[in-house]
C-alpha cells in the first residue's frame, strides 16, 4: 500500500539479488515464543514513505489506533523518506533488525528482489488460509515462482490532468487523439499560457513521460512484447514515442527547461493556474482536491488515431520481514490491511486504491477521485492499460531512460540513440 504521494515508479535499484534464496513461510517463521506470547505482548514496527503531509500521518495512526484498540497489538509506525528507504531497509533486513512490516513495491526490480534474496515472509499460504480477497492481476505481480510475497499496494494509473476553467475559456474539448492534444496545447500557448506543467529534474519524471506516450501508441500487447524482449527497444514505435517529447518541447508545450524544474514545483504551477495540463499519476488526486481551486479533469494520453490507454501500475504495498518475531501478529495486521474497509478508508482519507474490491458507490469522495476510481476499477475488468516503465525494468533500463530523456531536452542525445541505448539495456 503506498500511503502518500507516490515516488515507487522512479529509482528501482536493489542489491538483494547476490544472496538470493528461498523465502520463508509462515510456518517456519513462527516462533514458539510467537505462537505462546498473547496479542497483547506484541508490538510490530511498520516502516512506510514519509508523509509530505502531517495530517494524512496523524489520519493515519488514528486509523491504525482502532487496529490496536480490537487485536491488542501495538503498531509503531517508522517513516523513511523514500529516498532513503531503499538503502537503509536494506542494510536493516541484513542486519537482522528490520522491521516488521514494512511497505515496499511489486515487480521484479522491487518485492521480487528481496523474496528472491530470502527476505521475506511467503505468503502464499497466507492468502488463502486468510481470504485475502486482492485481485488476480495484483497478485502476479507480487509471486516471484510460486511464492507470493506480498500485499500489493494501491493501483495507479498516469494520465494527465488539466484546468477545466481554461479549456471553458479557451473553448477546449478533451482530446480525443494526438492531433487534437497537439491543437490544444497550441490554443493555450497561444493564450499566453504555458499548455504542460512538465518536469524532468530527477529523471524518474522522464520515465512517466514514455511510459504515457508509448503505452498509447502501441497497446498493451506490443508494451509486453518489449518487456518479453520479443520486441526491441529501438523499434521505430519507441522513437515516435520519444521524439514526441521533443517535438512538444520545441514546440513550447512544455517549460523551457524540464530538467531544471523539479516535480514541485511543476506541480505548484499547475496549482496556481500557469499551466493547462499536468503529466502524472492518480497519486495526486487528494492534493490536487486540497490545493486546486479550480475544478479538474484527467485523461489518458492520447493515440495517434483515438483514445489512449493510461500507463497502469501498482504503488508499494505491506510485505513481512521473514526475520520478524511475530509473524502471526504480522498476519493478523495484513487482515486488517487487506480488509475491504481498510481499503475504503485508504481511497476516502489517503486517496489511494488499493486494489482490493470495494463498493465503489459507497465512497465519499470528490469527483476527481471517484472518475480515478471508476478509471482505475479498469484493471479488475479486464480493461486495456498500459505499463508504467520503470518498475517493469532493471536498474540499468532505468538510468539509459532517466538520462537518455533528460539529454533529450538539454539537446544533448536523439531519440534513436536514446532507442538503441534501451535496447542495449536490455538486452544487457
Amino acid at each position: 500500500m503506498r500511503v502518500f504521494r507516490s515516488k515507487v515508479l522512479a529509482v528501482a535499484t536493489l542489491f538483494f539479488v547476490a544472496a538470493a534464496c528461498t523465502g520463508t513461510t509462515p510456518e517456519s517463521a513462527t516462533t514458539e515464543e510467537d505462537a505462546a506470547s498473547s496479542s497483547e505482548d506484541v508490538t510490530l514496527k511498520w516502516l512506510i514513505e514519509e508523509p509530505e503531509d502531517a495530517a494524512a500521518l496523524q489520519a493515519l495512526e488514528d486509523h491504525i489506533a482502532e487496529f490496536e484498540a480490537a487485536s491488542g497489538i501495538t503498531i509503531d509506525i517508522d517513516t523513511l523518506p523514500w529516498e532513503n528507504m531503499r538503502t537503509i531497509l536494506q542494510t536493516q533486513l541484513r542486519s537482522g533488525d528490520g522491521p516488521d512490516v514494512f511497505n515496499w513495491g511489486a515487480g521484479p526490480s522491487w518485492g521480487g528482489a528481496l523474496a528472491e534474496a530470502g527476505m521475506l515472509l511467503d505468503l502464499t499460504d497466507a492468502y488463502e488460509e486468510r481470504g485475502w480477497d486482492v485481485y488476480d492481476f495484483a497478485v502476479e505481480r507480487v509471486t516471484a515462482g510460486d511464492q507470493i510475497y506480498g500485499i500489493p499496494g494501491e493501483m495507479e494509473i498516469i494520465g494527465i490532468f488539466y484546468n477545466q476553467e481554461i479549456f471553458d475559456e479557451l473553448g477546449i474539448e478533451e482530446p480525443q487523439n494526438l492531433e487534437e492534444l497537439r491543437a490544444a496545447a497550441e490554443t493555450v500557448r497561444e493564450a499566453g499560457i504555458l499548455p504542460m506543467a512538465v518536469s524532468d529534474k530527477a529523471g524518474w519524471e522522464g520515465g512517466h513521460l514514455l511510459s504515457m506516450s508509448l503505452s498509447s501508441n502501441i497497446g498493451s500487447d506490443a508494451m509486453e512484447a518489449l518487456f518479453e524482449g520479443e520486441q526491441s527497444w529501438d523499434s521505430p514505435e519507441v522513437v515516435e514515442s520519444l521524439q514526441l517529447w521533443k517535438d512538444f518541447h520545441d514546440a513550447d508545450f512544455l517549460p523551457p527547461s524540464p530538467t531544471s524544474v523539479d516535480y514541485d514545483t511543476a506541480i505548484s504551477t499547475f496549482y496556481a493556474g500557469d499551466a493547462a495540463m499536468l503529466p502524472t499519476g492518480s497519486w495526486l488526486v487528494n492534493e490536487i482536491d486540497t490545493n486546486a481551486d479550480f475544478e479538474v479533469g484527467y485523461f489518458a494520453f492520447p493515440a495517434p488515431d483515438g483514445n489512449g490507454i493510461f500507463a497502469g501500475g501498482l504503488g508499494s504495498g505491506p510485505f513481512v520481514n521473514a526475520q520478524t518475531e511475530h509473524p502471526e501478529a504480522a498476519l493478523e495486521f495484513l487482515d486488517f490491511l487487506a480488509s475491504p474497509e481498510h481499503a475504503k478508508w485508504t481511497i476516502e482519507n489517503l486517496g489511494s486504491i488499493p486494489p482490493i474490491p470495494t463498493t465503489g458507490e459507497d465512497l465519499d469522495v470528490s469527483p476527481l477521485m471517484q472518475q480515478v476510481v471508476d478509471d482505475v476499477s479498469g484493471f479488475a475488468d479486464g480493461g486495456d492499460f498500459g505499463y508504467n516503465i520503470d518498475v517493469m525494468v532493471g536498474d540499468a533500463f532505468n538510468e539509459a531512460m532517466y538520462d537518455g530523456i533528460q539529454g533529450l531536452f538539454t539537446g544533448q542525445t536523439t531519440a534513436e540513440e536514446i532507442a538503441a541505448n534501451l535496447a542495449a539495456a536490455s538486452d544487457s
